[in-house]
């Protein structure tokens, strides 16, 4: 018995071609969008890094105690790495003084300025219970008088961040569901010409599975493509956004990436493969004149 491949001589071939670009495109609109809402997720992380905490020092606290006490925070998990600095009074004064001019302290006053320890906390520590936590557990240090930091911006990033990252979850969940219906579509237009061929195979005696089958693996095929197509497009423009955008250089992730890649030739494999299933038995379980 003849596979389905085999086309009736005078039946139009279905235009794969076509099904298999128009799925790259939908694939590839996915993935751009799915690409922004990874990357503005690692910028707004980078952008919770980049909030300072100061450490402020007890007056006549000794300056082996204070890096004593920078190497305990440098130690810690909750500050990012690299980020504590032990900044003297004499050494704050004197970045005053590049700032504002000789002006400071010329009438002989004394130094009002203290030694202080900043850091950087991770982003995973960056709201504002956990800052609470991390400020009283530093103020039971002996050396530490206070401890400083901007409290309503960090509650406005956290309730930023819980908007954004609700809607972008919803805007995200949509599209998937629309991708998926204009690929089903754009499997249904291209076996449509190969309707009859289908019928008329099990009008001949053969089983669904029989007839099913090398649709469903050329369809699979077929969305792995696309789905290749549509990474190489994701890579370009990520390739040329990385050389355009030199933020995007600190938060960039090439497993990000890859694993996006891999994602989309899955979704792909397995939106075409269920479409092509669905569309192939749509065909079988219809009566011979309703294919007209």
């Amino acid at each position: 018995m003849a596979e389905p491949n085999s086309n009736m001589a005078g039946r139009p071939r279905p235009n794969y071609l076509y099904s298999i670009i128009s799925v790259a495109l939908v694939l590839f609109v996915l993935g751009f969008f799915a690409l922004a809402v990874l990357y503005a997720r690692q910028l707004v992380q980078g952008l919770k890094e980049k909030v300072n905490l100061i450490v402020e020092l007890k007056e006549g606290s000794g300056e082996a105690e204070a890096r004593l006490l920078k190497e305990k925070l440098a130690a810690s998990p909750y500050v990012k790495e690299a980020s504590a600095q032990y900044i003297s009074r004499e050494e704050a004064a004197q970045a005053m003084k590049e700032d504002f001019g000789d002006d400071f302290l010329k009438l002989g006053m004394p130094n009002p300025l203290y030694d202080v320890i900043t850091f950087n906390v991770r982003a995973a520590y960056m709201d504002p219970d956990s800052l609470r936590e991390i400020r009283e557990g530093l103020l039971e240090e002996g050396a530490v008088s206070d401890v400083y930091y901007q409290e309503s911006l960090v509650n406005e990033i956290a309730k930023n961040i819980r908007s954004l990252s609700l809607i972008g979850l919803g805007i995200l969940l949509f599209s998937v569901i629309v991708s998926g219906a204009l690929i089903h579509n754009t499997v249904r237009l291209a076996l449509y010409a190969n309707r009859f061929l289908i019928k008329n195979m099990e009008l001949v005696g053969a089983s669904w599975e029989f007839i099913s089958r090398p649709y469903i693996r050329r369809g699979a095929w077929h969305g792995v493509l696309s789905g290749l197509l549509a990474s190489a497009g994701i890579m370009m423009v990520y390739l040329w956004l990385y050389n355009t955008i030199p933020g995007l250089r600190e938060v960039g992730n090439k497993n990000l990436i890859i694993l996006l890649a891999l994602l989309l030739c899955l979704m792909g494999l397995a939106i075409n493969a269920l479409s092509t299933y669905y569309v192939v038995r749509k065909y079988l379980k219809m009566r011979v004149d309703d294919l007209y």
